[in-house]
């Protein structure tokens, strides 16, 4: 699925060049769920990027699903972005006037997608991650991670080869961010592969491997031997109190 060799990142600031990312070598399986670790200013955002095509490497290749996309044009990032990769950032960033349900189907009119088939893979993006009773919703009548469940069904609903998390649950609380964690284990085990960046250990612990990055490089890939099941853990949680 995710195909990495000699990845480096350059980015020059007047005389002065600052290398990012130093020989990035890097395969995530197709259906595989990896968490990307890493301190402040070591690479995982800007490898991020690299592997969402919204950035390109200064050197080294990037194969995604098979296809070369070091060196694509700008105009051919964005229609594999559009087709082949599904975002979800810290923040949510829904449109606070529309629905649930329209706030899903925009991919999909980008698309050019027909307004019934977008209504119908909408809902079922949003029943997918537990929310059919929210479709008429707007953010404002939603919780944190009820918004950011709504993000991550945008981000599915156009059946992407690979979704792409970043901090998604840097801004919720403990049972909200158990519960996007375990609609990423849903997914997961519907074969999506998934690649999250994270600062937080117990939040990596949910994935399958764990990758660290310092200073640009990988100093350490492991296997998770027995991920943290976040269903289990709500279950552990106090119950919510009612608004």
């Amino acid at each position: 699925m995710i195909c990495v060799r000699e990845l480096e990142k350059e980015y020059t600031t007047g005389k002065i060049r600052i290398k990012v990312l130093k020989g990035i070598d890097l395969d995530v399986p197709e259906g595989q769920f990896v968490a990307i670790m890493g301190p402040s200013g070591s690479g995982k955002t800007t490898l991020m990027n690299i592997l969402g095509c919204l950035d390109k490497p200064t050197s080294g290749k990037y194969f995604l699903a098979g296809e070369d996309v070091s060196k694509k044009r700008d105009d051919e990032l964005a229609d594999i972005r559009n087709k082949k990769v599904g975002f979800v950032f810290q923040t949510a960033n829904l449109l606070s006037r529309a629905t649930a349900l329209a706030n899903v189907e925009l991919p999909l009119i980008y698309r050019g997608v027909p307004r019934r088939e977008r209504h119908e893979r909408a809902a079922g993006a949003l029943a997918m991650v537990g929310l059919s009773g929210r479709l008429y919703h707007r953010p404002g009548e939603l919780s944190g991670g009820e918004q950011q469940r709504v993000a991550i069904a945008r981000a599915i609903v156009g059946n992407p080869s690979i979704v792409l998390a970043d901090e998604p649950t840097g801004n919720l609380d403990t049972r909200s961010g158990e519960e996007v964690m375990a609609v990423f284990q849903q997914l997961h085990t519907r074969g999506i592969t998934l690649v999250l960046v994270t600062h937080d250990a117990d939040i990596a612990r949910h994935a399958q491997r764990i990758v660290r990055i310092r200073d640009g490089r990988i100093v350490a890939d492991e296997q998770v031997k027995e991920p943290l099941k976040a269903e289990e853990l709500l279950s552990a949680l106090p119950a919510e109190e009612p608004a």
